[in-house]
């Protein structure tokens, strides 16, 4: 099974076909903003006034974020948009032909060390395959375990499931193409 390279985002492949552009992880990360302070000793990084993260094929934008690096290396980051935006990415996927992973929330959490992905608040994540939807999932809460390819959708912002309080949905096209018809008068062997 093919994994999600780990760092801020490398996202959902919701039927579980195409995982982050596995190049990405070996690239340095790149980050644009109107403030950064950065502490080398605690390992954590606060940014604000317009983020911009790069990594290969790896783009996020982002109102602020706080990106922490434990010891052994493992980051952990969490992006948030500014009022009436939302925190947006577009990574190439692995696969045949241009994958791509694309999706927003107003807030996005990644955990390196256990490879969970949350986007929180409106969420959308949406795999393309030449430039065509292929899969869509839609929620206030979806959940991504990179390392296992499941991922969880849930209708509040928090990750509860809550009567009364909206629906997820998720939309798989159809792998299959219905068959090529006959022409009248044609033998078919």
């Amino acid at each position: 099974m093919k994994r999600i390279v780990p760092f801020l985002f490398l996202l959902l492949g919701v039927a579980a076909q195409a995982s982050a552009e596995k190049a990405d992880a070996y690239k340095q990360t790149k980050i644009d903003c109107r403030k950064c302070d950065q502490d080398t000793l605690t390992g954590i990084a606060l940014m604000d006034g317009g983020v911009t993260i790069t990594r290969g094929t790896m783009l996020i934008d982002a109102w602020r974020g706080r990106v922490e690096t434990s010891p052994e290396g493992y980051q952990r980051a969490t992006l948030e948009a500014g009022s009436g935006s939302k925190v947006r990415f577009r990574q190439k996927a692995d696969g045949p032909g241009e994958q791509w992973m694309e999706g927003e929330a107003e807030r996005v959490e990644y955990d390196d060390r256990t490879g969970l992905v949350k986007l929180l608040s409106k969420a959308r994540v949406q795999r393309l395959q030449d430039g065509a939807l292929v899969d869509e999932a839609v929620g206030e809460f979806i959940s991504y375990d990179s390392r296992k390819e499941q991922f969880s959708l849930r209708n509040t912002s928090t990750g509860d499931d809550r009567a009364g309080a909206g629906r997820a949905s998720i939309v798989i096209q159809p792998r299959r193409r219905p068959p090529t018809p006959v022409a009248a008068g044609t033998v078919t062997p």
